[in-house]
């Protein structure tokens, strides 16, 4: 037991020194963050989407986002899609899961919204699809993924690819990315 321990943690240290190390994750956080912030500022939202942990990932940025993070400030519109589980439930049954999140973009997404889709393969079909959809309303799209960024890193505007492919470590630089960017976000719009 100790030594899964040691591994896993080793192994999440590890990961977190090549996020460290990698100036192009990091620009890209900082170049996120500030699309994120001109959306808000033009009255605009953030939509996440995932499956599983990347469901949970994107529902906790959204809510660190719409709630607080550090500081108590007035709320931003960001919305994880997955939370209304009637809707899911329905659309995956007359659908197909893959349609859950393209529905919702169609529904809800505008031009000038942004949408994260995380997937730590990449290849989730459902956040696929929503990321096409996005594109097509003109919604500025990001991918959260793992190392190779699988079919997300073609179509996707901007990429955050944690590098590792363990699932549990992209899992977790996903939130820590996610949190740094909240963090950017709320010092510059509430400082």
């Amino acid at each position: 037991m100790n030594n899964i321990i040691k591994n896993s943690l080793k192994n999440s240290l590890e990961t977190n020194r090549k996020l460290l190390q990698d100036d192009q994750i990091h620009d890209n956080i900082i170049l996120i963050a500030r699309l994120c912030l001109d959306a808000f500022e033009s009255g605009n939202k953030l939509l996440l989407c995932g499956n599983g942990g990347s469901a949970s990932d994107a529902q906790h940025i959204a809510s660190e986002l719409s709630g607080r993070f550090y500081k108590d400030r007035s709320p931003l519109n960001a919305q994880a899609l997955h939370v209304n589980s009637s809707y899911m439930t329905a659309v995956a049954n007359d659908y197909g899961f893959s349609k859950t999140y393209e529905r919702s973009v169609q529904a809800f997404g505008k031009k000038g919204d942004i949408l994260i889709g995380i997937s730590t393969s990449g290849n989730s079909s459902n956040v696929i699809n929503a990321i096409k959809i996005a594109k097509e309303k003109k919604l500025i799209t990001v991918g959260f993924t793992g190392i190779d960024g699988g079919k997300l890193n073609n179509i996707c505007d901007y990429i955050i690819k944690i590098p590792s492919n363990d699932t549990a470590r992209i899992q977790e630089g996903h939130i820590l990315i996610g949190h740094i960017m909240c963090e950017l976000i709320e010092k510059s719009l509430f400082s």
